[in-house]
């Protein structure tokens, strides 16, 4: 484990640096931006605050790589992945010590979900791309033949969220240079550290200078340089939907490509006729994993009023029993959130879900955690709401936070499941096939969780609609969208 504040040789506890042309070095403006530890509420770092300089030193060495890494073989390539996802394995511990101190997270949380899935993604892209084929099509008769290639775009740019973010940023980087683009990324400036450090296993895995570059910084500052910059040629994103309208606001008239990830407002359908026990046991995970920061998780529960006051009253005795605390104490269930300034969003929606004439079951309150007294602490909480048209039931609240409604027939369900701007996930909680098709079907959603939740395989499409979001990520998909396609056509005598 990190103790002492180093990874690798690296000194951690000072400066958070960037990673351009295979090597770490300061911002050019020589300017700083706090980071802080959410357990404590304590500054224990300092970002490079980079700007427009610094993404066009960065492009430029994208740029300078690029011509020998899309001619790279598929093999060494995919070879070049698969050690770094077994140099993050080997690091596990290390890892998950500064993604639990940089987010709040519990570190086991850490240990077995975010660190081991940054690994699975070099893992499964790095296999992925030795698969990835194009097509022929011979017209019989006319004496042609079309083949397709799928060619690198070039220069792309990543731009990734606080929640999961080792396991975000490896989720878009991974895919785009396993197709033979070179890079430009941003992680959150909320959450720089894990990224900071993977530059460090780039390295070592032998992938060549300015194949990768990290640049460190502020959405409006560098974010914004990486969007705009006229030669980064795509850029995917995971973040707000706000943010998201920005970046299409900029990107779109520029004609980059575009995968956007954006928010969500999930709906969790109960039916009476669920396997019971496994659904209250799941849903207290979907409910408040990563302490509600997930942008999959059962944000609005929806129970068959027979079932309702059962329900209501298990689930806010599970609820009860989650210990919120320090995120390295082995028995913590309930981090710290993200900063301060999420903490005090999170709680306003608890003071408008009142306002609004909501009734708070459980939680609600800031807690205090002896020795972390300046933390940024929150109890789970249950929300039971009468309208779903309430603000705390339409919009994106991004913390420990559900609300509870009962519904009594199929169609009024699927109807307040709907009645949203979001469309990302939902999760169905049935034993009847006939209602597993009709509703899944009928959902407004780009992923269905039938019986479980946050099940993944990583060849299926991941991404939503409406205000969730545009393309998919994950797979094949994520291979398209990191590739141009071109049509050749000969014809022969």
């Amino acid at each position: 484990m990190i103790i002492t504040g180093s990874f690798n040789g690296i000194n951690y506890m000072k400066k958070i640096l960037n990673y351009i042309n295979g090597e770490y070095c300061e911002p050019i403006s020589g300017a700083w931006i706090d980071n802080f530890d959410p357990s404590k509420g304590e500054v224990y770092s300092k970002i490079a605050d980079s700007n427009a300089e610094d993404i066009e030193k960065a492009y430029q060495a994208a740029k300078a790589a690029f011509p020998s890494w899309s001619n790279t073989t598929i093999e060494k390539r995919s070879n070049i992945l698969l050690k770094i996802a077994s140099l993050i394995e080997e690091n596990l511990d290390s890892l998950a010590y500064a993604e639990s101190l940089d987010n709040g997270k519990p570190l086991s949380l850490a240990k077995a979900v975010d660190i081991p899935r940054a690994s699975s993604n070099f893992r499964f892209f790095g296999h992925a791309i030795t698969q990835f084929a194009s097509e022929a099509h011979e017209s019989v008769g006319l004496n042609t033949m079309n083949f397709t290639l799928r060619q690198p775009i070039g220069v792309v740019g990543c731009i990734s969220p606080w929640n999961l973010p080792l396991y975000l940023f490896t989720w878009k980087i991974a895919p785009a240079l396993a197709a033979g683009n070179t890079l430009v990324a941003k992680p959150s400036e909320v959450t720089p550290m894990t990224a900071y450090l993977l530059g460090d296993l780039c390295t070592k895995a032998g992938l060549p200078k300015g194949v990768l570059n990290i640049v460190q910084g502020t959405g409006p500052s560098a974010g914004q340089a990486l969007v705009a910059h006229p030669n980064i040629k795509a850029i995917s994103f995971t973040g707000g939907t706000k943010t998201g309208e920005h970046i299409s606001r900029t990107a779109a008239p520029m004609f980059k490509k575009l995968s956007l990830e954006l928010g969500g407002k999930n709906p969790n359908l109960i039916f009476a006729d669920c396997n019971y026990d496994l659904m209250l046991e799941v849903t207290l995970k979907s409910s408040f994993a990563n302490q509600g920061q997930i942008c999959l998780c059962g944000s609005r529960i929806f129970v068959e009023k027979s079932l309702y006051s059962t329900f209501k009253n298990d689930f806010v005795k599970k609820v009860r029993t989650l210990k919120v605390g320090n995120p390295f104490d082995k028995d913590t269930n309930i981090g710290a959130l993200v900063s301060k300034p999420h903490l005090e969003k999170v709680k306003s929606y608890i003071e408008l879900a009142k306002e609004e004439g909501g009734k708070i079951l459980c939680g609600g309150n800031l807690v205090t955690v002896e020795g972390s007294e300046n933390g940024y602490y929150l109890e789970p909480t249950i929300i039971e709401v009468f309208d779903n048209q309430c603000r705390v039931n339409q919009e994106e609240i991004f913390g420990p936070v559900v609300t509870i409604m009962p519904f009594e027939t199929e169609e009024e369900a699927l109807q307040m499941a709907n009645n949203v701007k979001y469309g990302l996930s939902a999760t169905l909680w049935t034993s009847n096939i006939d209602r597993t098709m009709r509703v899944s079907k009928q959902l407004e959603v780009g992923i269905v969780w039938v019986n479980t939740w946050l099940n993944r395989d990583l060849r299926t499409p991941f991404g939503g609609v409406k205000n969730s979001g545009i393309g998919r990520e994950g797979g094949f998909e994520a291979l398209k969208f990191f590739t141009e396609t071109k049509n050749v056509c000969i014809k022969y005598e």
